[in-house]
């Protein structure tokens, strides 16, 4: 058939790609050829071979973690292949196939942990992929808290699950998020896909979580062996017990919170631990708004149906054209079946996105409304939608030519097409405006957060499904899966090591190459309140050139006194930093009293190798302040891998100033570039810093 259109039998073989038996074949062909062999009487149909896309969990494609190149963390580490992950959180919904245990080798012999039975729990939920499950309740969590929950590992609600998924849940495939028609089926995974999961139930009423019961599984996770532990859970504390799993040389990853954008709301500021901040990934949900006079306007959405032309409200607003939706405002308009606008640009709430969008959501769904579209400042808030009632997000832009088709139409209507699926069309990353932000009020000498990671609508395990979840919750656990994976490549290095090379290698560049941004009223320019280090870049943190290493010890002490608390024999735990803080010897430098002249010391240490090296100080000073490195160059060898160097900053003003911030990197001209951030604050009096 082939050889009276191609000429030769040769040619034809040369043609074919794949051969699908009596079905049919697959061939590279011109197109003058293809439409030859279309009219043959043998031939039943023919059509060019078409892409599909993936619906992965992509963050961590995004972050390049994934099996293109063979150099790569993720091939190099063998997929985190026997690291034990310790996820202190609400537990696990142990049949979700993140979990199974399918083509793993037998527990690590090292694993010295248990599977407690509970509540719908026994031994047989633990398997060689999910190898321990623990749950506390201590006097704390009364009755009422835990009624709805099993008294067990088990997740009754999705955090734990979700959270675990997200740092080493298996390859599965066939994943489609919330079965939307818009969206296309592919695999989900975690970051270390290979990597053992230990979980350590402390969390109970959704989101009630006990310091005791935490610091306990703190504990049992260090006594049980994991290799790293990963808390998505927020403290206004230091969870003192994670400095001895640090003492221990077990990482410890905590979620930064999620109270931003305001500044000083970052939490878990212990200076041992990695605190994570959250950014957005590259990927939308373009939705269609088509209006009754035609226009075709973009929102976004996951609703992944298509509804009828329906009409269009909006609340009653006294003494304005439109306003916020409320009970109040919409108090005598019929909503039901309809379509209702909420925009409100004039009223200070609007700052509010967050709860903006939880109330107008709630009431319009109340009222059996049959859409909502919300206006809103430029906050990407798609991962707190569902698929189920089409809720559009549209910012303000769109939100007024929306408006002033509505007030200027006698019937107005509009249809809402399903959402779409695109990767790249978004500026990405950004820091995700819930992500909790520095100065920390607590230790402002202590730069936090640490590093920022994705951790909006971010793809994981629910139960037996994959759902979107967008938190500092989710952004913690793609920093453990990353952490998982270095400790296979560098099993020597100690936590401090692991957040040095996460920290000095990170990205403060979106993929294109600008300055990453905050999201917040306004956006602006990020800086390192709102992303530490910057975005993680997990293939470089496997090559940092020079780590600032510390010894657990150095951090100061724990002075801890027997108690007697509700009938619990516990420790009653006070910490005391080593003075002066600024001299820790931490991936970053935090000054916010800057009266005067004063030199920070830090030390670090080449791993790269034994070859002689040259680094050359790159000082990027904070604005006003006038910044020296002594000595500048540093030059490493066989006999000299640690060096120890000055860091003298001057104010150049006399003022009551704000916080300013720059850099200080060293790089060897070749390979690597070694950054930290600094952030420094002139102050005239001790007494106030920026009260204006």
């Amino acid at each position: 058939m082939l050889t009276s259109v191609l000429g030769s039998k040769e040619e034809a073989i040369i043609s074919i790609v794949y051969s699908y038996g009596f079905s049919g074949f697959a061939a590279k062909l011109s197109e003058s050829k293809a439409k030859k062999i279309a009219e043959l009487p043998e031939v039943v149909c023919i059509r060019p071979s078409r892409t599909f896309k993936h619906l992965t969990t992509h963050s961590w494609d995004f972050l390049g973690v994934d099996n293109s190149e063979p150099s790569g963390l993720l091939r190099r580490a063998n997929h985190g292949e026997d690291i034990i992950i310790g996820v202190i959180d609400s537990g696990v919904w142990p049949e979700a196939k993140s979990f199974s245990d399918e083509g793993y080798g037998p527990v690590p012999a090292r694993w010295k942990g248990k599977c407690v039975p509970g509540e719908h729990f026994d031994v047989h939920n633990c398997n060689r992929k999910l190898i321990g499950a623990r749950y506390y309740k201590g006097p704390g969590v009364t009755t009422e808290l835990q009624k709805g929950d099993y008294l067990s590992a088990r997740d009754s609600g999705y955090h734990g699950t979700h959270v675990a998924s997200i740092a080493a849940g298996n390859n599965v495939s066939n994943v489609n998020v919330y079965q939307m028609t818009g969206l296309p089926v592919g695999a989900a995974r975690g970051g270390a896909p290979r990597a053992r999961i230990a979980v350590y139930n402390v969390c109970w009423a959704v989101d009630v979580c006990s310091e005791s019961d935490t610091i306990k599984a703190v504990k049992d996770a260090i006594q049980d062996g994991v290799d790293v532990i990963s808390i998505s859970l927020g403290s206004q504390g230091y969870l003192l017990d994670t400095l001895k799993a640090v003492k221990n040389g077990i990482p410890v990853i905590l979620a930064g919170g999620n109270d931003g954008p305001t500044p000083m709301t970052i939490t878990n500021e212990a200076p041992w631990a990695i605190t994570v901040a959250a950014t957005t990934i590259d990927r939308s949900f373009p939705t269609v708004i088509a209006l009754g006079d035609g226009q075709k306007l973009v929102g976004q959405s996951f609703y992944g149906n298509r509804t009828k032309n329906l009409e269009l409200v909006a609340p009653n607003c006294p003494r304005r054209p439109l306003c916020s939706c409320s009970y109040e405002t919409l108090e005598g308009i019929n909503a039901k079946g309809k379509v209702v606008f909420c925009y409100d640009p004039y009223n200070s709430d609007g700052l509010s996105p967050t709860k903006t969008l939880h109330v107008a959501f709630s009431t319009v769904n109340d009222m059996g409304a049959k859409g909502l579209i919300l206006a809103q400042h430029p906050f990407n808030q798609i991962g707190r939608l569902r698929p189920e009632f089409p809720c559009i997000l549209v910012d303000f832009e769109i939100a007024q030519r929306i408006s002033d088709y509505y007030l200027h139409s006698i019937r107005p209507s509009v249809k809402i097409k399903a959402a779409k699926y695109a990767i790249g069309q978004e500026v990405a990353p950004r820091v995700a405006a819930f992500s909790s932000r520095g100065p920390s009020a607590r230790q402002p000498e202590l730069l936090k957060p640490d590093i920022a990671a994705p951790g909006h609508a971010i793809i994981g395990a629910v139960r037996n499904k994959f759902v979107f979840l967008s938190g500092t919750s989710m952004a913690a656990p793609h920093v453990s899966g990353v952490v998982a994976l270095l400790k296979v490549i560098h099993p020597d290095w100690s936590p401090a090591a692991i957040k040095s090379a996460l920290v000095t290698t990170a990205s403060v560049t979106d993929a294109y190459g600008m300055p990453l941004v905050a999201e917040g009223t306004p956006r602006k320019l990020a800086d390192p309140f709102d992303f530490g280090g910057g975005q993680i870049n997990p293939n470089k943190a496997v090559d940092p050139g020079l780590v600032y290493d510390m010894d657990p010890y150095n951090y100061g002490i724990l002075n801890c006194d027997k108690v007697f608390v509700e009938s619990e024999d516990t420790e009653d735990c006070r910490f005391k930093f080593n003075e002066p803080k600024h001299d820790l010897n931490l991936p970053s430098i935090a000054l916010p009293n800057l009266k005067k002249k004063l030199t920070v010391t830090r030390t670090i240490t080449n791993v790269a190798g034994d070859a002689r090296v040259v680094y050359k100080a790159v000082i990027d000073s904070p604005a006003g302040v006038k910044m020296v490195v002594q000595p500048s160059t540093l030059v490493f060898n066989a006999n000299a891998k640690v060096k120890t160097f000055n860091v003298t900053f001057t104010p150049i003003h006399s003022i009551q100033g704000i916080y300013r911030f720059g850099s200080l990197a060293w790089d060897d001209g070749v390979a690597h570039y070694v950054r930290i951030p600094i952030a420094v604050r002139t102050v005239i009096n001790y007494s106030y810093a920026d009260a204006s």
